[in-house]
């Protein structure tokens, strides 16, 4: 803890510290802006609670760069944190009641004392930390009451994971009120993810969570999906010269569910027909010796799905490979890679009932008419609609950001990087 006008003074003149420049970059500008966020935060919770020892903490969202849509048939992913962030300002309130208000959203509060399942909450911010609470219990880590104030600029439908750098931040939060920062990163977004699947109803992976609570590259092998092994990749982005840039390129994800479903759903029928589980156990060689004989009981989309997972998978490896070794182009020209493989064979950039509506694939040929050459562009997160992802040199990100605004709308470019820290205390 420390006291509220210590941290305010800090702030106030040393905005430039290295922890600040590591989770938002050089810019003077950023730094004062990201400076006047918390103070603004703290300043909000000393007023409203009159409570003046603190914590800050911030918890980035996530961006996927590498393998898309391996992760349910038990692949590889790469993904990296990013410079959005939940931050937040707690303390203890002495009491077994959490608190949490949230800018945007309704204040809500839980008892610890009532951890059961309440599905009549389910999709509810109350369920994720309530569910978030019981695993810590389970695990044999102390719980409590505080009081946390939260503002977030992880953007909702960008991909990005908001609900997954929330609840490594609860997570955050409590280690280190109650449990003397104890708690694991990777414990931690497991922990997350099962309130997500448990609490909250809604089944996902563990790539969202572990990005944001581990910070930097990741890769993680779902192999054994009990047991993932997550690694962190040694690469230092802010040296490379690049712009990471997500483009918001619109479309409605409302009517798109059976469109997601049916991409594990194909997947898995091919390796059905092979006698495994998923496409993970299915090797290269035999996938292409059974085509012939599978061909008409699953359907060319299936196999071409397959054959995508098949070259994803490995990619990822070989995107590992190249950042440890320091060959960025290499890295790139995977990047690339993927992004066509997503498109020729995965078919996730537009939806088969409306191909007159094809955001994605828009903004894709955009980036290809400014990038070729020069950077990487692919499809970002599930597809069908929304987000795409361009590694931008930087002589060339106001030209790139201007085009696919001009087309997209002003705004709609969101400019980051890939920042070293996952979920933290922040100390000056």
């Amino acid at each position: 803890m420390a006291p509220a006008k210590e941290l305010l003074q800090k702030l106030d003149s040393h905005y430039d510290n290295p922890l600040f420049k590591e989770l938002y970059g050089n810019d003077n500008n950023v730094l004062k802006h990201q400076a006047e966020r918390y103070k603004n935060l703290i300043e909000e919770f000393v007023k409203t609670h009159g409570i003046d020892d603190v914590m800050l903490f911030s918890s980035p969202g996530r961006t996927e760069i590498g393998g898309n849509h391996t992760d349910h048939q038990h692949g590889r992913v790469l993904a990296g944190a990013v410079n959005m962030d939940n931050i937040a300002v707690a303390a203890k309130n002495n009491s077994d009641i959490i608190k949490i208000k949230s800018a945007g959203y309704p204040e809500f509060t839980v008892n610890i004392n009532n951890l059961a399942l309440d599905k009549s909450k389910f999709y509810t911010s109350e369920a994720l930390v309530k569910g978030i609470c019981k695993r810590l219990t389970d695990l044999g880590f102390k719980i409590g009451g505080f009081t946390a104030h939260i503002h977030g600029n992880v953007l909702k439908g960008s991909g990005l994971s908001s609900s997954a750098s929330f609840e490594v931040l609860i997570g955050t939060i409590i280690s280190h009120l109650f449990n003397d920062g104890m708690l694991d990163p990777v414990e931690n977004a497991k922990i997350g993810q099962w309130a997500e699947n448990n609490y909250f109803g809604k089944p996902c992976g563990l790539m969202d969570q572990t990005a944001c609570a581990v910070g930097g590259f990741i890769t993680i092998d779902f192999k054994d999906p009990s047991k993932p092994v997550v690694k962190s990749v040694d690469f230092d982005f802010m040296k490379t010269g690049y712009t990471l840039v997500i483009t918001d390129t619109g479309g409605d994800h409302a009517n798109l569910n059976d469109e997601y479903a049916s991409l594990p759903t194909e997947m898995k029928s091919v390796a059905k027909a092979l006698g495994k589980e998923v496409m993970r156990e299915v090797t290269h060689e035999e996938f292409i010796k059974a085509i012939p004989e599978i061909r008409e009981k699953v359907g060319d989309r299936a196999l071409l799905r397959a054959y995508h997972f098949l070259g994803d998978n490995e990619r990822v490896a070989k995107q590992v490979t190249a950042l440890e070794s320091g060959n960025f182009n290499d890295f790139l020209e995977m990047v690339i890679e993927s992004g066509y493989s997503s498109y020729m064979y995965n078919q996730n950039i537009y939806t088969s009932h409306d191909p007159k509506k094809q955001n994605v694939a828009l903004g894709l040929a955009l980036s290809e008419d400014i990038l070729k050459g020069k950077g990487a562009w692919r499809v970002h997160g599930g597809g069908f609609a929304g987000t795409i992802q361009a590694f931008v040199p930087n002589e060339l990100l106001d030209k790139y950001v201007n085009t696919l605004e001009n087309v997209f709308g002003k705004g709609n470019c969101h400019k980051l990087f890939i920042r070293p820290k996952g979920s933290i205390k922040v100390e000056f």
